[in-house]
């Protein structure tokens, strides 16, 4: 077994055992605005989206998250048969590990098995895709028969990593040829440190369908990367995942800088509430994803990652109530009030692209 696959089942382990988010969430600095009188019914409040051409009868998906390593292949199951019930999105984690190791692709596989109709989109990091081409993405949409497939930018986690690749050059060209040259949409998504706006603008030049802004405020891969290096004595790289444990663009402020160009926004990166996930889409994101909240229940089976995804849901439909909105078009153009260091950041950036908020 390569040292790609047993990372993949270390990063699980870490997730689901230790202690790996930031320690301050931005979403506390937004606030829907209570309508008193919505005049709806809640029963008729409606969650339903479309996304890249598929119906999710909530605007969740379960964010890309592991595969690899034989012993993840149960949590993807559990996972796939989630999403396939409730009807919503799902990505599988990188599958990196199986192009270098065939042998792997079963954890992978098992996705579109447990999941027929469900909009699942593969994933790959944008060094492999540096490296190898267009090639690879082929390959992997046909191990998963994925409806998408998602570019990851992880270069904080690469920086921390013993083993991290850190040569960033060429990254947008690579992402432009796939483009070109796939049929299927392309995402390009962060892993937890955001993007900016002036990185977006790039990304919508270079062709791609969707972004997934994967902002500060959830799972820190640095934070992960801490434990990582403390385990095998590296204290250099400990101190370095410490320094840079919060460090990013936080979710809310990159949904509004990657909202204001023409292509549907995920939001992840503490996404942990259907209360997140209606200020998510007040601020401009079209669907919203998470990984860490289903990490547990999937290792208890598909049962449990159907009850948090139903919590979750039932969190929303509230929050839209209570906003006087019974479709996501109408949470849409909510009113909402931000507050804080997100509003400070919010209004610095919006310099650039035209945003105001209240100052």
């Amino acid at each position: 077994m390569n040292r790609t696959s047993e990372r993949k089942l270390e990063h699980l382990k870490i997730c689901a055992e230790r202690r790996v988010e930031y320690e301050v969430s931005s979403f506390e600095d937004v606030r829907l605005v209570h309508i008193a009188a919505p005049e709806i019914d809640m029963k008729e409040v409606d969650p339903g989206i479309s996304f890249l051409g598929k119906h999710f009868n909530v605007p969740i998906m379960i964010s890309s998250m592991t595969g690899g390593h034989p012993d993840t292949l149960k949590v993807n199951k559990a996972l796939a048969s989630a999403a396939e019930e409730l009807e919503i999105g799902m990505g599988v984690g990188s599958q990196r590990a199986a192009l270098e190791d065939p042998s792997q692709e079963d954890s992978f596989r098992v996705v579109r098995d447990s999941a027929p109709n469900t909009f699942i989109y593969g994933n790959i990091g944008a060094v492999q895709l540096k490296k190898n081409g267009v090639e690879i993405v082929e390959r992997i949409i046909e191990m998963i028969d994925a409806d998408a497939v998602a570019i990851h930018l992880n270069f904080l986690q690469e920086a921390i990593q013993p083993e991290g690749e850190v040569d960033a050059s060429g990254v947008l060209d690579s992402i432009k040829e796939v483009c070109s040259q796939v049929q299927i949409p392309i995402i390009v998504k962060e892993t937890g440190a955001g993007i900016c706006s002036s990185v977006a603008e790039k990304l919508v030049k270079a062709g791609v369908s969707a972004i997934d802004v994967g902002g500060a405020g959830g799972t820190s891969w640095a934070g992960v990367e801490v434990h990582r290096a403390k385990a095998e004595g590296e204290e250099v790289l400990e101190d370095l995942g410490k320094l840079f444990w919060n460090w990013g663009v936080p979710t809310p402020v990159s949904i509004v800088g990657c909202s204001s160009f023409d292509v549907p926004i995920v939001s992840s990166g503490g996404i942990r509430t259907g209360l997140d996930i209606a200020k998510s889409i007040s601020l401009g994101a079209d669907v919203c994803s998470a990984a860490l909240p289903f990490v547990k229940s999937a290792l208890k089976g598909a049962d449990e990652v159907v009850e948090r995804i139903d919590k979750m849901s039932g969190e929303l439909k509230v929050a839209m109530f209570l906003s006087g909105c019974a479709t996501i078009e109408e949470l849409k153009r909510a009113q909402i009030v931000v507050m804080g260091k997100t509003k400070e950041m919010i209004i610095q950036e919006g310099k650039k692209w035209g945003v105001k908020l209240n100052e």
